[in-house]
């Protein structure tokens, strides 16, 4: 799954935030970056994505 969101962030970044997030603070930020430019939503839904993945990924190493 992470594939498919980081693939949707490259491609379509407000629909890789929005599977990873849904509807959220982050997503208007992601939506608001991409208007502006297709390049910031990009970074911005990569950065999303990765700290999703990197939060998730430290709460459930730690019993």
């Amino acid at each position: 799954m992470k594939f498919v969101r980081i693939l949707f962030g490259i491609l379509l970044p407000p629909v890789g935030v929005f599977l990873t997030y849904g509807l959220s603070v982050t997503l208007v930020i992601n939506i608001l970056l991409t208007l502006l430019g297709w390049v910031p939503g990009i970074i911005h839904a990569i950065w999303a994505i990765a700290k999703y993945e990197e939060k998730a990924s430290q709460t459930s190493g730690t019993v």
